[in-house]
């Protein structure tokens, strides 16, 4: 048997798998050892004698990869930027960053929902985890959002929506687990993501005031502040915004000359800066507890996924799928950017059944590659048309839309992360429920990705800058 029909039947179980509840990380890492062993044991003719020699080998390469990959350095700045976001909320920031949105734009239809989008965003500059976002905002703004009439389930819809920006704004753990993947510069690709996750959350707020235009109990307006309590409400709030700009003035250096640190040395600066923070404002042991508590059991989860599906991608290299997806893509007598939109349709559908980590480690491996071989086609020349630029501004730039894809799935039925901890965080409200609240996100976010297919300036102004 050849090896790519090896690896062809192994994926197959493998989606089998986690289609029918098995956790990505383990279906990806079984299914990569077998694979390995079904390889090693197919060279050696299936001989019955020689196959515990082929499990030994297929053991000793899978054992290689875990600590090979995930001891690169920039995989150490995980754990710290999702630690800036978890003490952020225990310094009691979150709150007063959503107070000072609320004060600024609640008077706007749908004015509540909207300062609850643009909290989410300011959180997260500071937190790198979606499902943090989501379940801190959970607590802070649904409340409000009942006490004035919203809609439930929109209230939800909204708070699940808006934890999905951490995906895409700086410091992003998705942006930097594709930024390893494809091997491609980190600090590049998380100051790509700025603009367009800026862009996600007006987006938004545009689709929020339009149904609260339409729909009045979408929405009510809260109004009754002065100008003197909306500037009173920017101090509280302001160490957000210094936490942001210490970590890119310490990677990017806009001044000019070379970068101060690394990204692992800004998020370890940054979390620093904001647990000063919080011991200023009174945290507490227990609340710092917490804190470390929740920021390693988010990070095991990640690392545990990429320990699983590296075993996997390194069962695909000896199985040669990548070259050969390669090969098919490069070979479709169609439209180069016909077919990235297929891609991008492909991913919205198994979105549907996996989670956003997962998906990108087990999919980037085979279609980074296919893509990349497009160039010269109209996937590229529109990056090249917008800078002058090709190989890596393409890849920043299909990297921040397979994010955004990635955003998508985290609010799509029925594994959408973000919905399970919003109905987790609140028990007066189903999983049911929070989904048919992001319904309507979900045409925000096709507008959003087709304008950045259409405008990829809107990705690459801000890297090709530094």
């Amino acid at each position: 048997m050849e090896p790519i029909e090896i690896g062809l039947w192994v994926s197959g179980f493998m989606l089998v798998a986690v289609l029918l509840g098995m956790r990505v990380a383990f279906a990806a890492g079984t299914a990569g050892l077998v694979g390995l062993t079904w390889i090693f044991w197919n060279k050696f003719g299936y001989d019955p004698s020689r196959f515990l020699k082929a499990v030994t080998i297929a053991v000793k390469t899978a054992g290689q990869v875990p600590h090979a990959k995930v001891s690169s350095q920039a995989l150490s700045l995980i754990p710290t930027f999702i630690l800036i976001g978890y003490l952020a909320y225990y310094a009691g920031l979150t709150k007063a960053l959503f107070e000072a949105a609320k004060r600024w734009v609640a008077w706007l239809p749908g004015g509540l929902a909207v300062a609850t989008i643009f909290a989410t965003a300011g959180f997260a500059a500071v937190s790198g985890a979606s499902v943090a976002t989501a379940a801190v905002f959970a607590r802070i703004a649904i409340p409000e959002m009942l006490k004035i009439g919203y809609d439930k389930r929109f209230a939800a819809g909204v708070v699940a929506a808006g934890g999905t920006l951490a995906s895409m704004i700086p410091p992003s753990a998705i942006l930097v687990i594709y930024a390893i993947i494809v091997e491609q510069d980190v600090g590049k690709l998380l100051l790509a993501g700025f603009v367009p996750g800026m862009f996600s959350a007006v987006v938004y707020a545009i689709l929020i005031m339009g149904l609260a235009l339409v729909i009045p109990s979408f929405g009510p307006r809260v109004t009754g502040f002065t100008w003197k309590q909306r500037f009173m409400a920017i101090p509280p709030a302001f160490p957000i915004f210094f936490v942001v700009f210490i970590i890119i003035v310490f990677i990017y250096n806009p001044f000019g000359g070379d970068a101060w640190g690394t990204p692992t040395e800004g998020g370890a600066l940054g979390a620093f800066v904001v647990f000063l923070m919080a011991v200023y404002r009174g945290m507490r042991w227990t609340e710092f507890k917490d804190a470390l508590l929740e920021t390693a059991k988010l990070s095991a989860m990640i690392f545990t996924i990429i320990w699983g599906v590296l075993i996997y991608v390194r069962f695909l290299g000896f199985a040669d799928l990548p070259h050969a997806f390669s090969n098919w893509i490069t070979g479709l007598e169609q439209s180069p950017m016909l077919t990235l939109i297929y891609i991008l349709l492909a991913y919205a559908v198994l979105g549907m059944f996996m989670d956003a980590i997962g998906m990108l480690l087990l999919t980037l491996p085979v279609v980074y590659p296919a893509v990349m071989a497009l160039n010269g086609g109209e996937f590229v020349s529109a990056a090249d048309s917008a800078f002058g630029m090709s190989g890596p501004m393409c890849a920043i730039w299909f990297g921040i839309l397979v994010v955004k894809m990635a955003e998508f799935c985290l609010i799509t039925p029925p594994i959408g992360l973000n919905c399970f901890v919003v109905a987790g965080v609140r028990p007066d409200l189903s999983v049911q429920d929070v989904f048919r609240g992001v319904t309507p996100f979900f045409v925000a976010d096709a507008v959003t990705i087709g304008l950045l297919i259409a405008f990829p300036w809107i990705v690459l102004w801000l890297p090709s800058m530094a």
